[in-house]
């Protein structure tokens, strides 16, 4: 690809995977000026809709073998770090304080990135897509658009600490930050409102190694805890071999997680950023023009959490020895 079309792509990114006659193409969107500063990456493309060119009746859509190609004609930040999570640990917030810096890329839950993890649960066929598309795909997102970027994070979906294996063997040395939190607490965070892993079917129960003639019999709480119970035993897995793992609990003070990626991710936080970062710590992560405050609740929870709440307990006393 020569420099005139890779300067046209500057502000184009793959945002959505589709299949026709059972192959996967991949649908641009026209990103403009947009940063990626917004609690999720579903709220990027929902503000890019509206632009001239995503407005057209023209599709921008191509196959999702030239990924590879135009991605190597990029100018790119590599990743600094990923941020994988348990869900309703703050992660969100990290990612939004990660972002503050205009000098930092952050993707937050971004869903073409998770279309390509998952596809081979979804379609039943890897081989349609290749193992390169992802790393290019990154590479797309990560590209300097101003031209002073200096670090990605990139911050997973929950379950995406199913997928450590292969993003490892893709990043050997890239430090993955391990969020999490008392299992007590995010259950009844996910009563409140449920996300997509906390209800049968949404997410393909393979990717936890379920059986989904099984689990659909499950109550909601007792298959919660059951993700649960998988990301915990993933994450203690990943601790005991991982050099290159920082374990953080969400009980932490947010200002000292903030200290503690910037030392492994050579991030520089001075005086005035910190200053940003207490600010907008008080402001609820999802809802940045609303006061946060933790809901007070003290119902009875499932005695499915019990072995989850073993596992935390030595996650926690992990990330204290190390």
């Amino acid at each position: 690809m020569d420099k005139l079309l890779a300067t046209a792509l500057l502000n184009w990114v793959p945002y959505r995977l589709s299949t026709s006659d059972g192959y996967p193409h991949c649908h641009w969107l026209y990103t403009g000026t947009q940063s990626y500063t917004a609690p999720f990456f579903d709220d990027t493309i929902s503000g890019c809709m509206g632009l001239p060119e995503n407005s057209t009746g023209y599709k921008s859509v191509s196959s999702v073998d030239v990924l590879p190609l135009w991605a190597d004609e990029s100018l790119a930040v590599p990743p600094s770090a990923f941020i994988f999570h348990v869900s309703r640990c703050g992660s969100t917030l990290i990612a939004q304080l990660l972002g503050l810096c205009a000098q930092h890329i952050v993707l937050a839950e971004t869903p073409f990135i998770d279309q390509l993890l998952r596809f081979s649960f979804v379609h039943g066929n890897s081989s349609l897509v290749s193992p390169h598309a992802l790393p290019a795909a990154i590479q797309l997102y990560g590209r300097k658009r101003r031209g002073d970027e200096s670090h990605l994070f990139i911050k997973s979906d929950s379950w995406h600490l199913c997928f450590y294996e292969q993003l490892r063997l893709l990043y050997p040395t890239v430090p993955f930050i391990l969020l999490y939190r008392s299992p007590d607490e995010v259950l009844r965070s996910q009563r409140r409102r449920r996300g997509m892993q906390a209800v049968q079917g949404v997410i393909e129960p393979e990717i936890f190694g379920f059986d989904r003639n099984v689990v659909n019999d499950w109550p909601l709480d007792d298959y919660m805890c059951k993700v649960l119970e998988r990301y915990f035993t993933i994450m203690l897995e990943i601790a005991d071999r991982d050099p290159h793992v920082l374990l953080v609990n969400y009980n932490e003070p947010v200002l000292s997680i903030m200290q503690r990626i910037a030392g492994v991710t050579g991030i520089s936080i001075d005086d005035a950023m910190l200053q940003l970062m207490r600010e907008r710590s008080r402001y609820h992560a999802k809802y940045p023009d609303q006061i946060f405050q933790e809901p007070v609740t003290d119902d009875k929870l499932p005695d499915s959490l019990v072995p989850v709440m073993a596992l935390y307990h030595l996650l926690e006393a992990k990330r204290v020895d190390l």
